[in-house]
């Protein structure tokens, strides 16, 4: 049942293009206690459809400037390939500090943002 909640609220926050690994990530090393790089993993592949049906929604209403959206894609690709390499050969213990301090940074940011 706490997948399934998990799931619902990771696909809530993706939909929203937060980005469902902020909730996903975190949740399944803290309640099923898996290693970081088996979350990072089942993250992805859980991305996959949420993605599609978030992309298919924002599609649909206007909001993709795909000349934006290539430029980070060839990006994005390569990105990955190092990544995922690099998340590969951490290790797991050194994986998640990062990963906490990479959203606590994201955080703060979020937190003191001036109004737009």
């Amino acid at each position: 049942m706490i997948l399934i909640l998990i799931g619902f609220l990771s696909g809530i926050i993706s939909g929203m293009g937060i980005g469902g690994g902020t909730i996903l990530i975190p949740s399944l090393v803290i309640f099923n206690n898996i290693k970081q790089q088996h979350a990072q993993g089942v993250n992805l592949i859980v991305f996959l459809p949420v993605a599609t049906i978030a992309l298919i929604t924002h599609y649909k209403k206007g909001n993709i400037d795909f000349s934006f959206a290539k430029l980070i894609i060839l990006g994005g690709i390569g990105g990955a390939i190092i990544g995922s390499i690099l998340a590969l050969k951490i290790d797991p213990l050194k994986l998640k500090k990062y990963f906490g301090f990479f959203l606590l940074i994201v955080g703060g940011i979020e937190l003191f943002k001036k109004k737009e």
